[in-house]
């Protein structure tokens, strides 16, 4: 009788799929290590995927306000003066809707670690929240085991990250961050 081993999935930096880890770079660059200021050896950047750049949707605002006052315009020559009034409430609302739009379009988290720290900033409508936390004593969980957010705790402090990966892939974020708060030493 002889025994099957079943393959056990090992993790290393060339399969992180959210993640960047420096000193893969840096050997494939030819840099060895950190520098001297301390470089992060791990960075996340997750992000909402915005269709539009904050410069774009400008464009698009400035180009349906041109398009909606031409149209306007001319019915108004034509007699319906309502047209005019109805066409700059129009423009303030989708005005106020693109201020929103632009104000979360580039909402995102940023995780990096180094042997000393772990830091978790989360940017959303232009305020950072920013938690630190010793990689020694950071626990790395799902919120709950459907597929939900990933919860990074410890010190009595927890984040919850992952907003902007698909729910699918939310296991294999955590994943990642397990595996380099082990290896955040070598």
């Amino acid at each position: 009788m002889t025994a099957t081993l079943s393959p056990v999935r090992l993790m290393s930096p060339s399969a992180m799929r959210f993640g960047v880890w420096r000193p893969l770079l840096g050997l494939i660059q030819g840099h060895q290590g950190m520098d001297a200021q301390g470089e992060w050896l791990a960075e996340w950047q997750l992000q909402r995927h915005a269709a539009l750049s904050p410069r774009q949707a400008f464009k698009v605002y400035l180009a349906l306000s041109a398009l909606s006052l031409f149209v306007a315009a001319g019915l108004w020559q034509a007699g319906a003066s309502m047209v005019l009034p109805l066409t700059f409430a129009e423009m303030l609302l989708l005005a106020l809707a693109m201020v929103l739009y632009v104000r979360h379009a580039s909402d995102r988290d940023l995780i990096a670690m180094k042997p000393s720290l772990v830091r978790v900033e989360q940017h959303r409508a232009g305020q950072v929240n920013r938690v630190d936390f010793n990689p020694r004593w950071v626990r790395v969980e799902p919120d709950r085991h459907d597929g939900s957010l990933v919860r990074l705790s410890g010190q009595g402090r927890s984040v919850m990250v992952g907003e902007y990966v698909p729910r699918g892939c939310r296991r294999q974020l955590a994943e990642e961050f397990r595996w380099a708060l082990r290896h955040l030493d070598d």
